[in-house]
């Protein structure tokens, strides 16, 4: 999943004296690889889904997870070839993200009936408290809570699925990428963030989509409905 945790800063690096500090144009670029890498884990994981509605509903959280990640990349990328500063395809990152992550959550939890009524409270309820805190603060940081937490039961949900059909690889690697978004999330979120230091969360966060994508790569292999 193209987590968040990369994404907590806002605006390219600056160092503590604040002044603006020349953003790569290759760091812009690479930027885009975990998306890419995110967005296909997403789409592999609708060959294990058995229903066609199932499917449909895990490629279109796909295509809103890819949106927010190459909305943000392209922003960057912009901002890195001193183009204008374009805020609203920053701003779509975390409603996007929220989105995509909240059907996929659903998708995963009730492939083929009616949510569990922990899903149904949960996705709409906390959605639509994110979004009232982000329309009230006038910043999307408060829908960085309502996809983390979407983004989260994914992951525990798929670690669990890929323990049940006997996959203890592709459980690990779904854990590394977790584990990878818990750690980069208090990374990206320091306020010193030199072009090195963005260069060492994007090649974690590069390598933490991958295993992600193997790991769907492995799970979705097996044709089958996802388990509950």
């Amino acid at each position: 999943m193209e987590h968040a945790a990369e994404h907590a800063v806002g605006r390219p690096a600056a160092p503590a004296g604040g002044d603006a500090v020349d953003y790569p144009a290759a760091l812009a670029v690479e930027d885009f690889v975990p998306v890419l890498l995110t967005t296909a884990g997403v789409l592999l994981l609708a060959r294990r889904a058995g229903p066609a509605a199932a499917a449909r509903r895990i490629v279109a959280a796909a295509a809103l997870i890819g949106a927010g990640g190459l909305g943000k990349a392209v922003w960057k990328l912009v901002m890195a070839l001193d183009g204008p500063d374009l805020p609203w395809l920053e701003a779509l990152l975390f409603p996007l993200l929220t989105l995509g992550f909240g059907l996929l959550a659903w998708t995963l939890a009730a492939p083929d009936g009616p949510a569990p009524r922990w899903v149904a409270v949960l996705v709409p309820g906390l959605t639509l408290a994110c979004a009232l805190g982000a329309v009230l603060s006038g910043r999307t940081i408060p829908m960085l809570v309502s996809a983390s937490v979407f983004a989260t039961v994914c992951g525990v949900h798929l670690i669990a699925a890929a323990r049940r059909q006997g996959d203890p690889l592709a459980a690990g690697l779904f854990g590394v990428q977790l584990l990878g978004f818990f750690v980069l999330g208090p990374l990206a979120a320091r306020p010193d963030q030199t072009v090195a230091l963005q260069w060492a969360e994007q090649l974690c966060n590069t390598a933490a989509q991958a295993a992600f994508a193997v790991a769907a790569f492995r799970l979705g292999r097996m044709r089958s409905e996802v388990p509950r």
